[in-house]
């Protein structure tokens, strides 16, 4: 795979992440509290403003913490190379003898991890993203800004929030609730369908498993929302 190729993959990737997880647990989140709200108050107005409110506040705490997870685990990168540049520089020799003792680990022929130990230690540049790589676990520099990351977050939770409060938006509490249990079920199966078409896993079997994991808050919500509708 040439470096470009490697590259999009690595973009492409930590996009997918940051969309699947956020469009996911907008489903899953609003679907519980907006179900468990409905169960229990019957009010439809109560039901909508709170399935807002959890989409908003939520959406912008997912993409928040998308940012400041991104840009710690950059920030932690840059450290961690910076140092083992440092490291070359400093004690060649030391840090050569380090890398040939990994090829071999790795399962190179000691006389083909000397050789490529001699040609990545006339490049400091080649010579770091070894080390990175085999040291540090570092498959390449991050991809994807932190800022774009919290965006996709963000976006990807409201279009989640919005499936299971739609139905709220338009019908009253007792024709919603169905309509919005079904509608999000099929929205998550249809999520984990839709990521093998990068993935090319199997897309029955993806969308089911999403759609159960999702389908547990819903039943959560369920039986809270039975439980406070026996309170009153």
């Amino acid at each position: 795979m040439t470096k470009y190729n490697h590259q999009s993959v690595q973009a492409t990737g930590a996009s997918l992440r940051e969309i699947v997880f956020g469009m996911e647990d907008g489903m899953v989140s609003t679907l519980g509290a907006v179900t468990g709200i409905a169960i229990g108050s019957q009010d439809h107005f109560m039901v909508v403003m709170a399935g807002m409110v959890i989409i908003a506040v939520e959406s912008i705490s997912m993409g928040v913490g998308s940012y400041l997870s991104n840009r710690s685990q950059q920030d932690l990168h840059h450290r961690v190379l910076h140092e083992e540049r440092e490291e070359i520089k400093d004690y060649p020799h030391e840090e050569q003898h380090e890398l040939n003792r990994m090829f071999i680990r790795d399962g190179w022929p000691p006389h083909l991890a000397e050789h490529m130990t001699e040609v990545a230690a006339k490049d400091r540049h080649l010579m770091l993203q070894e080390m990175a790589y085999r040291e540090l676990n570092i498959a390449g520099t991050s991809h994807g800004t932190p800022i774009r990351n919290g965006i996709y977050m963000f976006i990807a939770y409201v279009v989640g929030g919005m499936v299971p409060l739609l139905a709220y938006l338009l019908m009253s509490v007792s024709q919603a609730m169905p309509i919005s249990i079904v509608v999000t079920l099929l929205g998550l199966f249809g999520l984990g369908a839709a990521t093998t078409r990068l993935t090319k896993g199997g897309w029955f079997r993806s969308g089911l498993r999403i759609m159960i994991l999702g389908g547990l808050a819903m039943v959560i919500g369920l039986v809270v929302g039975n439980f406070a509708k026996d309170l009153k």
